[in-house]
């Protein structure tokens, strides 16, 4: 392990509610990287955002796998079972891409869907534009692309102000503060088991503050060229969003979908920013009925 690295001790993450998953890894670019890899069939690749890692699909990835589906769950650097630099210089949009992208890759990951959330958007959107080979269909959760434009709420600037002066992210409340049910002392214990200290939070407080604000700010021309290419772009895309989002409220998922040529997505009832927590099972059983019919009809 390289130093200016933490990786977080295997005891921390062990028995965590409804988490029955093994950890699997790859070396990329002297970085360990964990991911899920869960039953067989054509694949489907999971990416989470901010602040969260693998254990935010474990209600999700059941019935996905259960309809017939291989499901692959990355922890990005930084976050869950991965390393994690311990400097914010690190951390970049094309950093992390580059980081990811040979996932794909070593998997042999071919005609997958791309299910994405949070920070996942920018990563796994931008994967299936410059990987269009391997990836076949989109699904999109709460998220969007960062050009520099784009339009950030007040409560996201709330929120990036607070991570920026405070060094020891609060990990599990973030998540909890972001949920329409509070998902209990069990649950946020397991979001905040892969921060043992300050400096594995590297990551976690980065990526708010990587998110551009100005066109010119670094990041800001990958995220307008990957949102060019996805209005030209028809590969079948079920786009998902919570009725009570307060950080991307339904609004911004109805900008988006029109950004980029999409029907307006289907509202999630009952559910906050992290609609995995609030409506995991439901998403799951409408991923896994929409995958079944896209395949149908690209027969």
């Amino acid at each position: 392990m390289e130093a200016g690295v933490s990786r977080t001790p295997e005891e921390r993450l062990v028995g965590l509610p409804d988490y029955p998953f093994d950890a699997h890894y790859e070396e990329v670019d002297g970085l360990r990287l964990a991911y899920l890899d869960e039953g067989e069939g054509p694949p489907v690749v999971f990416f989470h955002g901010e602040p969260t890692w693998s254990f935010l699909w474990r209600k999700v990835i059941p019935p996905v796998r259960d309809a017939g589906f291989r499901c692959i769950a990355p922890d990005l650097p930084g976050f869950g079972r991965s390393d994690k630099p311990v400097e914010m210089d690190w951390y970049s949009y094309d950093q992390h891409t580059a980081s990811v992208a040979p996932l794909l890759e070593e998997l042999d990951v071919r005609d997958a869907t791309v299910v994405v959330h949070d920070w996942g958007g920018p990563i796994g959107l931008r994967l299936a534009v410059e990987q269009p080979e391997r990836i076949s269909r989109l699904v999109v959760m709460d998220t969007g692309l960062f050009t520099g434009r784009q339009h950030m709420s007040d409560a996201w600037v709330t929120f990036r102000n607070f991570v920026e002066r405070t060094e020891d992210l609060p990990i599990s409340l973030l998540v909890r503060n972001a949920c329409a049910s509070d998902p209990g002392d069990g649950v946020a214990a397991a979001y905040d088991a892969p921060f043992p200290e300050k400096d594995s939070k590297a990551g976690a407080r980065a990526f708010p503050l990587m998110i551009p604000t100005t066109p010119e700010a670094p990041g800001a021309e990958a995220g307008q060229r990957v949102l060019e290419a996805l209005k030209e772009d028809r590969r079948p895309t079920l786009m998902l969003w919570a009725d009570s989002d307060p950080i991307l409220p339904i609004t911004t998922g109805e900008r988006f979908a029109e950004a980029i040529g999409r029907d307006s997505p289907q509202v999630i009832a009952g559910a906050g920013h992290f609609l995995q927590e609030d409506q995991g099972e439901r998403i799951g059983a409408l991923i896994a009925d929409w995958l079944g019919s896209s395949l149908v009809a690209s027969r």
